[in-house]
């Protein structure tokens, strides 16, 4: 009734309802194993008694109370969206604090809640007139034998079921509406959790493909770079830097949750970390330099991948993301030896799983003896437990002859903010954010003097990273100004001189940079641009929620939304505000481009690694035309 009017009333809207009613009996198979396995276990007799009924009935109305403001749930959600849940309902699991508010203010949720309770009573009611729960409770018991029986009946089908049946069996409709009633909302729901993904191409403003290419291929020239191969829909190209190439080790600390504001090169009120003060007066600082996300998963996407956040969950969290073209493979392309180094469980939000699949050894918790932590939270290890088998692998690596690149993930600025004692004039825990902070920059501060008396300190370049901010809530839209994170490089043997940039960047810039601050000539699809290389006015960042997908230019901020909208706003750098503004065609396109084409390629499996004899014949120029004889 509520997709009457989207619907086409045809043939393929009975095929719609055949497969709803398929996916209706998986997800009924499920949610009945509870029930199922609580029938096999109950001693015989359980219902004889007067308060054993009344609890069967409690929980009969319970069930009904559920699936009736499941209804009302998948009705809104159609109302406002389209289509059954997805991952955008996953979306407002995370976000409760927003999505929260976002309810009250829409629905008069007393009226709801008293509206499904009422209509939960009053069909419990009308199945108990019928007469039915009395006969159930007057039935003679089966054997616990029999009942096992058919439980272990009932909960094979149902997995069977479940493995089968998916949501690729699903056929394409050509109204999506029809295509949209063929599902299962609690299925579907279950689903977008298992593939982490919302389709960039149904819910978000689209241009023809190989325009929205054009429009990227022309951004990423502004960098001084040139497309190689004839294929319009792909981001290769050639990237060549004069001078003589560097080869020095890199160690980049990806720092957890910090934010700019705590360190005093961009907020003179905060203390908290006098260590990478002294490092930033000696480093390459970047000062407006903005995380694409606001989870570790998202800043270690664009760090490793330098492609823009694509919609859903990050790449590192979903299937087929083996075999990327990522800083990492480039490194190796190069002879470089590449390494995870991770405080914590590296199964945690896939990362194990992505940089094993991507050429990276990994080091995390599980790899290293019990006698080697000597301090641990639920979270991960403390940094200067990390950052000492750090050392162990880079002593290691110097002394087999090779060039190393490590990614070095850090736990302790953290929840639940616990560190060793005495080493900081905080508190550990609580303290709090401060506190983690505080001993973060203890730890780094450390780990540097302690490699400064290594014979490789020299030949090593050191990045000095966040991940994301401590908080990305705000009163706008998109809080622009929570997404600030600090960048430094240090070269303490003067590969790369100190100073200050301060053109707008963001994670997508880091790897081309870096490289380019190295000298190197490459075979490239990063999203991300040599920095150095780009006029100031052509700055840019991208940044993104699960949903919303930013494009920040000087301070024109383009947001897309699910359902195919976009708005704009002037970003006020002084209060963080945004003030709604018409929104500029060519600025509109460039956003579209950016997204559209970072999903494409990711769905097409199109953004993949080069070898070394690849990167090397890619950038061979190219042969001569033979000269004809006269």
């Amino acid at each position: 009734m509520k997709a009457a009017h989207d619907v086409t009333w045809t043939l393929s809207l009975v095929a719609a309802f055949f497969w709803g009613l398929l996916y209706d009996l998986g997800a009924a198979a499920f949610a009945a194993l509870p029930l199922a396995v609580l029938l096999v276990l109950l001693p015989a007799g359980w219902f004889q008694r007067r308060w054993q009924q009344l609890l069967a009935h409690g929980f009969g109305f319970v069930v009904i109370y559920l699936l009736l403001f499941g209804l009302v749930s998948e009705w809104t959600f159609w109302d406002e969206f389209g289509v059954r849940f997805n991952f955008i309902a996953v979306d407002y699991l995370v976000y409760t604090t927003e999505v929260i508010g976002n309810i009250r203010e829409s629905y008069n949720l007393p009226l709801i809640f008293s509206g499904v309770f009422a209509a939960a009573a009053g069909l419990h009611w009308a199945l108990a007139r019928t007469g039915l729960p009395a006969r159930w409770f007057a039935a003679p018991a089966e054997p616990l034998g029999r009942r096992a029986r058919a439980g272990a009946v009932w909960f094979a089908a149902a997995l069977a079921f479940g493995s089968i049946l998916s949501g690729d069996w699903l056929p394409e409709f050509k109204n999506n509406f029809n295509r949209e009633l063929g599902k299962n909302g609690l299925w579907s729901l279950f689903a977008a959790f298992k593939n982490n993904e919302l389709a960039y191409e149904q819910f978000y403003p689209t241009r023809p493909v190989d325009a929205a290419f054009a429009t990227v291929r022309r951004e990423l020239a502004r960098d001084a770079t040139a497309a190689l191969g004839a294929d319009p829909r792909d981001t290769l190209r050639a990237v060549r830097n004069p001078g003589p190439e560097l080869t020095p080790n890199v160690i980049q600390i990806t720092v957890e949750s910090l934010s700019a504001d705590f360190l005093s090169i961009f907020n003179r009120a905060s203390n908290l970390t006098p260590n990478l003060a002294e490092i930033a007066a000696q480093s390459l600082v970047f000062d407006n330099f903005y995380a694409t996300g606001t989870r570790t998963d998202r800043g270690m996407e664009a760090l490793t991948l330098a492609v823009p956040p694509t919609p859903g969950r990050s790449i590192v969290k979903r299937p087929r993301n083996e075999g990327l073209f990522t800083l990492g493979s480039v490194f190796r392309a190069r002879g470089y030896d590449t390494a995870f180094i991770y405080g914590g469980f590296g199964y945690f939000d896939n990362m194990n799983y992505f940089f094993g699949h991507n050429g990276y050894r990994v080091i995390d918790r599980t790899g290293v003896p019990k006698e080697d932590i000597t301090f641990a939270n639920v979270w991960g290890v403390c940094d200067e437990d990390l950052f000492r088998w750090t050392l162990r692998e880079a002593d290691a690596g110097a002394a087999a002859g090779r060039p190393f690149h490590y990614f070095v993930m850090t736990t302790s600025n953290h929840r639940p903010y616990t560190f060793p004692a005495g080493r900081i004039d905080l508190p550990s825990k609580v303290s709090g954010r401060a506190g983690a902070v505080k001993y973060t920059d203890f730890a780094i501060g450390q780990f540097l003097r302690d490699a400064a008396k290594r014979p490789w300190f020299k030949n090593t370049v050191f990045v000095i990273v966040a991940d994301h901010c401590a908080s990305s809530a705000g009163k706008t839209e998109l809080p622009v100004q929570n997404y600030h994170i600090p960048l430094i490089i240090y070269a303490p043997g003067g590969q790369i001189a100190p100073g200050r940039i301060r053109a707008l960047t963001s994670q997508v810039d880091y790897a081309p940079t870096l490289l380019g601050l190295l000298n190197w000539s490459y075979p490239s699809r990063f999203f991300g641009r040599d920095i150095r290389r780009t006029e100031p006015p052509e700055g840019r960042a991208l940044v993104g929620t699960y949903q919303k997908l930013g494009l920040l230019k000087g301070d024109d901020f383009v947001v897309l939304n699910p359902v195919r909208r976009q708005t704009q706003y002037r970003y006020n750098r002084a209060n963080f505000g945004l003030a709604a503004q018409p929104v500029n065609p060519a600025l509109l396109d460039e956003a579209i481009s950016y997204y559209q084409t970072a999903s494409y390629l990711y769905e097409n499996n199109l953004y993949r690694a080069l070898s070394a004899g690849e990167s090397a014949r890619a950038m061979q120029p190219p042969a001569a035309p033979p000269v004809s004889k006269p």
